[in-house]
């Protein structure tokens, strides 16, 4: 049997997902695959922000030109990374179950294993003006309203990386994806995953989602067989909320959908720049219709004041740097 090439970015993360793809491949069904890693624009110019090399579609474009040119059979994401509108002749064919979803919260080595729980003892810990590491134009909206006064710094680099800089110095804290972390075998360093609620994570965080060719119905009924539903119809509930608000990167836009046998249920927000304002939803469907309840959950988003935010936040793009979801 010819093996699936497997398409994905060269990061220590990357590799972990397109491996836990291929693993899941052989299980069900026998496959074997290959890894083709790729370089994309975004890690070419690792040291410029989002917002100078154009956003993270630059993390995925070579990826999906690669598919479509068929020089590999499915390429491998962090959801978070798509954009809500795929090429022409591309789909999402199957999502891994879900990691945790939530932020954490990352203290420097020294306080790695202090416990901290809540927002209150995390600004024990941090004080009230703590130097914050994220990159997240998503978090430093949610945050501004945790912690008004601290001073937030765009970083970029693969996890070790990050951590080094935290651990030399240069943040107080870093406030990253759970999910990550997990993947990576750091979740000691987690000192606070943060509710929810208080910081509604980015639309598909801790997904991985497998992107293929329409055409190619050997391959979609391949990876049907590693596809978790739950995770799925999440996926596609948050993904129409942008889709209804047209945001996609850069947008302070927070989604989470979960399952619960038949019921969806899904909380969001739209969070002004400087945290002083939000507009917020919650609200229930049904498993077969991810994407109705998407679009209603939008809807009450509207209705709450979103589209105005969102209109500022255009306004105010030209002078935000380095900032993604």
């Amino acid at each position: 049997m010819i093996p699936l090439r497997i398409g994905t970015r060269g990061s220590e993360l990357a590799l972990f997902q397109a491996n836990a793809v291929a693993s899941l491949l052989r299980d069900a069904s026998g496959t074997p695959t290959e890894i083709v890693v790729i370089k994309t624009s975004g890690d070419r110019l690792a040291d410029a922000t989002l917002s100078e090399i154009g956003g993270k579609r630059l993390f995925v474009k070579e990826i999906e030109e690669a598919l479509l040119d068929r020089h590999i059979d499915l390429a491998v994401h962090s959801s978070k990374d798509m954009p809500v509108s795929l090429p022409d002749g591309l789909a999402i064919g199957a999502v891994l179950p879900r990691e945790d979803a939530r932020d954490a919260v990352v203290l420097p080595a020294g306080l790695a294993g202090t416990e901290s729980e809540t927002v209150d003892s995390l600004t024990r810990i941090l004080g009230r003006e703590p130097r914050i590491g994220t990159s997240s134009v998503r978090r430093i909206a949610q945050l501004s309203r945790l912690w008004p006064a601290a001073r937030f710094a765009p970083i970029r680099g693969n996890l070790n990386t990050r951590l080094r800089k935290l651990d030399g110095g240069e943040f107080d804290a870093l406030v990253l994806a759970s999910a990550g972390l997990l993947r990576l075998r750091q979740g000691d360093r987690i000192t606070a995953a943060l509710p929810i609620d208080a910081c509604v994570p980015a639309p598909g965080q801790g997904i991985i989602a497998v992107e293929i060719r329409t055409d190619d119905e050997t391959t979609a009924r391949l990876v049907q067989g590693i596809d978790d539903r739950d995770a799925a119809v999440a996926l596609a509930a948050e993904r129409a909320v942008i889709v209804q608000l047209g945001g996609g990167c850069q947008m302070p836009i927070g989604a989470h959908a979960s399952a619960s046998g038949t019921t969806l249920r899904m909380s969001a927000v739209v969070v002004s720049l400087d945290g002083t304002r939000a507009a917020h939803a919650a609200g229930d469907g049904t498993v077969d219709d991810p994407e109705g309840l998407g679009q209603t959950i939008a809807q009450q988003l509207r209705d709450d004041g979103a589209d105005e935010i969102l209109a500022d936040v255009l306004r105010a793009h030209a002078n935000v740097e380095g900032l993604q979801p």
